[in-house]
């Protein structure tokens, strides 16, 4: 199972960063995919997920409004794009994968984690 994170990097406050996670070695329109962040000296927390077939999705209350995920099963591909970026959103993000919708916030599989700096 891999999942490879892509698309961070810095970028000023206001700005936008769009982050890919391709996945492979799994059967991708089965899983539930999310992402997570962890910023130094913080717990790692869910930051938005998303269902097997894009039904359903759930938002951090810090992030709504101004992240939206999305997936392609035909690229086994998920996307998180960040809008009105702010500092605070500064962290490791890391893509990752569950069998169920109800267990997003334990998942299986994790990505290596991509980093995202918001700074002037």
């Amino acid at each position: 199972v891999q999942l490879g994170e892509s698309g961070g990097g810095l970028v000023q406050p206001g700005g936008s960063l769009r982050l890919s996670c391709a996945a492979s070695g799994f059967t991708f329109s089965w899983y539930a995919m999310s992402w997570y962040r962890q910023a130094p000296g913080k717990e790692r927390e869910l930051v938005a997920a998303i269902s097997r077939g894009g039904s359903s999705t759930d938002y951090a209350d810090s992030v709504k409004g101004r992240f939206t995920i999305s997936r392609d099963n035909a690229r086994n591909t998920v996307y998180l794009q960040m809008n009105s970026l702010k500092p605070d959103d500064t962290a490791v993000y890391y893509c990752s994968a569950s069998r169920n919708w109800a267990n997003r916030n334990a998942p299986e599989y994790w990505g290596q984690g991509t980093p995202v700096t918001v700074s002037s």
